[in-house]
């Protein structure tokens, strides 16, 4: 007799996807809105107009302490005792091998603090390999999965959108960089990130009012055509503008330089990282071959393919 898969966990907004009739998915062992009616339909929002996504599957891992920044550098192949306070990057993690672990978008909150979100099905292998590099540093580890809903609001309507719910200078808020501040009279981190290749803000806010901060986004938006958006145009847009997924373009059996995303790995950073070995003997190995070309395709049907 096998064991009965677990139950897939559910986000704070679980109840609202549910009343606006999404079709929801387990995804990671999360319940996921797919789709709400087109996924056409609300890719073509994101893309003229403004989507509001849910994501609150996401792995968020904090690291805090006098060394935290060189655990980091340690740690991921990025230099992150170089980022500025405020400021975001995209970097990785990798094996011993230089096979990706996943791919992370780390933020510097304080001078010796810093926010990691990790895709949704490797948080826990993420957590588990920042606690083991952490290991010898004056630094801590926290899992914080549990202390955030984070919601995006991504397309060029989502600047005007959003200004009228908080108090962060947005106009100053560069590309990924993100403050602290207010949506909608709740505590938020505000960050100009995404996953869409449109301008737009990703929310860090409290479980406990994501609902607030959901409804208000969705009432400001309505006169300018936002709409709901799953996981299902996420990867469509994602993959338009030419952003990799994990499990798909990136696994542990693919190097950065394998992906063409070799600019990540900072080798001049002081110091030894994990993988710096192996991942010298690829981005060798990438010169001495012809380079591998991302090369976008267009469909001729209507349907998704």
């Amino acid at each position: 007799m096998t064991d009965a898969p677990p139950t897939p966990r559910r986000t704070a907004l679980d109840a609202v996807h549910r009343a606006l009739g999404a079709t929801m998915t387990d995804f990671a062992g999360w319940d996921m809105p797919l789709r709400y009616g087109s996924e056409r339909d609300e890719h073509t929002a994101v893309r003229t107009r403004a989507g509001l996504f849910d994501l609150s599957h996401m792995g968020e891992i904090a690291l805090t302490g006098p060394q935290a920044a060189g655990a980091l550098d340690h740690a991921l192949v990025g230099h992150l005792s170089a980022l500025a306070v405020g400021r975001a990057r995209y970097t990785m993690i990798c094996d011993s091998e230089g096979g990706i672990l996943d791919d992370l978008i780390v933020y510097r909150l304080a001078e010796q603090e810093f926010l990691v979100v990790a895709n949704a099905s490797n948080a826990q292998v993420v957590l588990d390999a920042l606690t083991e590099r952490a290991t010898g540093f004056d630094a801590a580890v926290r899992d914080d999965r549990d202390a955030y809903a984070l919601l995006a609001v991504q397309g060029p309507q989502s600047p005007g959108i959003l200004k009228g719910l908080t108090d962060a200078d947005l106009d100053g808020l560069k590309y990924y960089a993100g403050l602290p501040g207010t949506v909608a009279g709740v505590p938020a981190l505000i960050a100009r990130t995404g996953y869409t290749g449109e301008d737009g803000f990703e929310l860090f806010v409290a479980p406990d009012d994501a609902e607030r901060v959901w409804q208000a986004l969705t009432e400001a938006g309505a006169p300018v055509g936002l709409v709901p958006c799953g996981l299902s145009c996420r990867d469509t847009l994602r993959l338009e503008a030419g952003m990799p997924l994990y499990g798909h373009e990136l696994s542990t059996d693919t190097t950065p330089f394998d992906a063409g995303l070799g600019r990540v790995v900072k080798f001049a950073k002081p110091g030894d990282f994990v993988g710096r070995g192996a991942l010298e003997a690829a981005a060798r190995e990438a010169e001495a071959r012809p380079p591998r070309t991302l090369t976008g395709l267009v469909a001729e049907g209507r349907r998704v393919p």
